[in-house]
């Protein structure tokens, strides 16, 4: 079994050089993911000169781990947002989220790389019986919103079901694949690329112009940036407080039979995501958690493993992953201008169904970009809302938490650094100083200060994924300390053992 993302090791991503010289440009897009690369796309096309910069390589994040499912079906949430922000605003999500749908099924038609489109229906589906009537108000929001939504029963899945919603006429691609064909599209149109670039500052400048400054100290000048780096860095806008991070589990299983053809997720706990992968494998996704907060990260995986096999014919569990993405306290992504600014663009906040509404914030963008007026989702997604009071009750209480966190997650445990055994990590005592440890297989010592770069709350040792994670707000560090996942942009401290000869 592969530790790694199945469209990831099996898409020939283009390589881009980092950025070693300073730039001007008319747009930069910090973040090579799909709704960097899109945004960046429609720009160029637009007549704009476009640079993107990624800090690793493109798909790395968050975009190059989903599902694959292009659509508008997520879950129930149609119910919710008609009850909470009216039928309009649940019709303007889902007019949205079906023309990035489209949208993204043209693209990856005209793309010379082969991103395996298919249609399927997509349902969500509850096995208890609590879950019928939230089926079936979720069937009515949804066919008032103007989709493509019935009720049924009648499932391609090997156990029965109290009810579903099923959307007819959406799409599955392979990630990889789509988001090489978007990078070929970008440098076509005449856009650069640059990997390796992690930009550490972005500020308006007085002069109506952006200025980015990347890590290594290399300068880009913009007249607009757009941040889609799942969370913007740092504290621009403040969405880390204004948002909550998840991550969620992945398999890549090869069956003895054919996969079922349909997407399918539940709305009973916990989580299962299903999608078929080739004829005969399966995509398994579940488990959802705020990063930080599970002290046994291999027992994730095992539990999806273990359910997959006492439910399908598996001959092979051959990938595994984990992903993490953002969610809002009103449902609703923070798409456009920041607080503060006019020429600072984002989009973040997609609770993992970021494919189709990734797709439609790079439309909204790219408008925006070109001083277009009248969009119609503009006032849906407003970047600078701050909500009404159910989403203040909601951002108060999570806050609290991490208030909490900072406090009283210092306190784990620490064992003395020499106890630390090949393959395991976590807190430790070295030289007299409290550190974070892993100890490689030929048993070299990496440690690192356990605290997080962003906002210094207390790190916590993920074993399955082998990273410190903050629970704060989501920052993901390597045993080096370098940034895995933002908003932090700055390494963790390393220290090296003194000599004990």
């Amino acid at each position: 079994m592969q530790q790694g993302s199945v469209w990831l090791t099996t898409a020939e991503r283009p390589r881009h050089p980092p950025l070693t010289a300073d730039l001007e440009v008319d747009v930069a897009v910090v973040g090579a993911g799909l709704v960097g690369l899109t945004t960046a796309l429609f720009a160029a096309r637009d007549g704009a000169r476009v640079a993107v910069l990624e800090a690793a390589r493109i798909g790395a994040g968050t975009s190059g781990r989903t599902t694959g499912k292009v659509t508008s079906q997520h879950g129930l949430i149609y119910a919710d947002l008609a009850e909470r922000h009216g039928e309009d605003v649940a019709r303007g999500y889902a007019d949205a989220n079906q023309a990035g749908l489209a949208k993204l099924a043209e693209l990856a038609e005209e793309f010379p790389v082969d991103c395996e489109p298919v249609r399927l229906p997509a349902f969500a589906y509850a096995v208890r019986p609590e879950g019928r009537d939230r089926i079936a108000a979720e069937v009515r929001a949804a066919q008032r919103a103007g989709l493509p939504a019935t009720a049924t029963t009648d499932l391609p899945l090997p156990f029965p079901v109290q009810a579903a919603v099923r959307f007819d006429d959406q799409l599955l691609v392979h990630p990889g694949r789509y988001l090489a064909g978007l990078a070929g599209a970008v440098v076509a149109a005449g856009g650069m690329i640059f990997e390796g670039t992690r930009i550490g500052e972005v500020d308006e400048s007085r002069d109506g112009t952006v200025r980015l400054t990347a890590v290594n100290g290399v300068r880009v000048r913009a007249g607009r940036a757009v941040l889609a780096t799942l969370l913007p860095p740092g504290v621009i806008g403040g969405y880390f407080a204004r948002t909550r991070p998840t991550r969620s589990y992945g398999l890549a299983v090869t069956l003895r039979a054919p996969a079922p053809e349909a997407m399918t997720i539940s709305v009973d706990g916990p989580t299962r995501s299903l999608r078929p992968w080739r004829s005969d494998g399966l995509i398994v996704v579940g488990n959802d958690h705020e990063p930080g907060s599970e002290p046994d990260t291999e027992a994730g995986y095992r539990d999806l493993a273990d359910w997959a096999r006492s439910t399908f014919a598996v001959a092979s569990v051959d990938h595994r992953w984990a992903a993490q993405d953002y969610r809002t306290p009103d449902r609703l992504p923070y798409v456009g201008r920041t607080p503060f600014s006019s020429r600072i663009l984002t989009a973040t906040g997609f609770a993992k169904w970021g494919l189709s509404a990734g797709t439609a914030a790079a439309l909204l963008l790219a408008d925006l970009i070109s001083d277009r007026p009248g969009h119609p989702w503009q006032s849906i997604f407003d970047a600078t809302r701050i909500g009404d009071a159910a989403t203040v009750g909601r951002l108060i209480k999570d806050n609290l938490s991490v208030g909490t966190e900072f406090v009283g997650g210092r306190f784990g445990e620490a064992g003395e650094a020499d106890d630390l055994a090949p393959g395991r990590g976590g807190l430790i005592l070295l030289d007299g100083r409290r550190l974070g440890g892993y100890r490689d297989a030929d048993g070299t010592l990496h440690a690192v200060t356990p605290t997080c770069t962003h906002l210094g709350c207390p790190l916590h040792w993920n074993r399955a994924d082998i990273s410190w994670d903050c629970r704060c707000h989501g920052s993901r560090f390597d045993i080096d300390g370098a940034v895995l996942d933002g908003p932090a942009v700055e390494p963790l401290a390393r220290h090296e053992p003194a000599d004990r000869s």
